[in-house]
């Protein structure tokens, strides 16, 4: 299993994450994208006009890629949470839903590294995915 029982969980119940692609001079480029897991152990991220942004344009230029999901589940006492993945991504064309206005375009991450805080203690945890 590429995720935990706990990052399951979180991630099935967040919805707002931050993709981070590289760009066409190599610079870092982050975006608020809708995040759903996705078949067998990968990450989606489901767009209104996926094939025509950047962000697609970069994943088919150079397909590194980090995600990160979290939030703050308490200010007081202050906890937080998340899960970061790095990986490889792949853009596939009318792979995920078109409900809603979506284009059905989808940005699929594998995991290839998986950080998590916060979902079972406070400690960051950190593993690489075979």
């Amino acid at each position: 299993m590429t995720f935990s029982e706990r990052e399951v969980e979180y991630l099935g119940s967040q919805r707002l994450g931050r993709l981070c692609t590289l760009g066409p001079r190599g610079e870092p480029q982050a975006r608020p994208v809708g995040v759903h897991l996705g078949p067998g152990g990968t990450i989606d991220v489901h767009g209104y006009d996926n094939a025509r942004s950047q962000k697609w344009r970069n994943v088919l230029r150079d397909p590194r890629v980090t995600i990160v999901v979290d939030d703050i589940a308490s200010r007081a006492p202050w906890r937080v949470r998340g899960v970061e993945v790095r990986g490889e991504a792949e853009a596939l064309l009318g792979a995920g839903p078109t409900d809603g206005g979506l284009s059905g375009d989808v940005i699929r991450i594998r995991p290839e590294r998986i950080l998590s805080w916060g979902l079972d203690t406070d400690r960051l945890t950190a593993r690489d995915v075979a």
